[in-house]
């Protein structure tokens, strides 16, 4: 045998040997979204990892992305997107979390978990209990479950769809949000509701205040979610607005509308640090 014959025979062995031992690289597919989904390499943590669960809803209709227990109304049109969750009771605290963000990633399943991956999502619904069934045989929003209910657009970032009932952690982290806090007046006569958004920060408002230009700070009742509301004439007045989020901090913005505000209008005002 020639020597150059021979020395081709020794790079072939080694080049199978280095093809059979060397690891096989996979690709996880899955459904992406003109909505952003954070990643969260170094979030501002609030709390340690938690254990729950997630599971996911399909909209078939766009007006299925419309409404939802915190009043928000469109997700899309008030900047929340598909980056939001229903939650279970145990987690709701009757609406006063609305606006609070949270980092959601799988864990415990190989099959399902897309590894490495985490979504952080906005509070913006509320996952019914359903008491014909247990806590532990299909009433996932039962008490005392800790419960995530997903667009399947965000599900589909941490998990394979078919995972159906997905163990996760999940950590409350601060919210960023462009721009300043959303007022978004409304009602009739005397009767006047505020709808807050887009609050950064720890999210949840807990505390609301407003003032017209002939008033002192006037406090406001919490209606449902985050929709606050006054019996109060201030029309013809500019107003301001106290609020005050969970952690305890204030934001105070003053003359946010104008003198001749209206209702179905949309003031924005300050922002909290995030």
């Amino acid at each position: 045998m020639s020597a150059c014959l021979l020395q081709n025979l020794i790079l072939l062995l080694i080049l199978f040997t280095l093809a059979s031992t060397s690891p096989r690289l996979t690709t996880a597919h899955y459904s992406s979204s003109s909505q952003p989904y954070p990643s969260s390499s170094s979030p501002s943590s609030l709390s340690d990892w938690n254990p729950a669960h997630a599971t996911y809803y399909a909209a078939a209709d766009p007006r299925d992305a419309v409404g939802g227990a915190c009043g928000y109304g469109d997700l899309v049109h008030s900047g929340y997107g598909m980056a939001t969750a229903g939650l279970s009771s145990a987690m709701f605290e009757r609406g006063q979390i609305c606006g609070a963000c949270f980092e959601v990633r799988c864990v415990e399943d190989l099959r399902w978990c897309i590894p490495g991956t985490s979504i952080i999502v906005t509070a913006t619904n509320f996952c019914a209990p359903n008491y014909g069934f247990a806590a532990d045989g299909g009433g996932n929003c039962n008490p005392p479950n800790s419960h995530f209910v997903l667009p399947i657009e965000a599900f589909e970032k941490i998990a394979i769809w078919k995972a159906g009932n997905m163990p996760i952690q999940y950590r409350r982290i601060k919210c960023r949000k462009e721009g300043g806090v959303r007022f978004a007046v409304d009602g009739a006569g005397i009767f006047l509701s505020v709808l807050i958004s887009n609050v950064a920060g720890v999210g949840d408002i807990v505390a609301v205040k407003i003032k017209g230009s002939r008033t002192g700070w006037l406090p406001m009742g919490r209606n449902w979610g985050q929709n606050w509301h006054i019996n109060a004439d201030l029309k013809n007045q500019p107003l301001s607005f106290e609020i005050t989020s969970s952690d305890g901090v204030t934001l105070t913005s003053y003359n946010v509308a104008p003198k001749n505000w209206s209702y179905g209008k949309t003031f924005e005002g300050k922002q909290f640090q995030a």
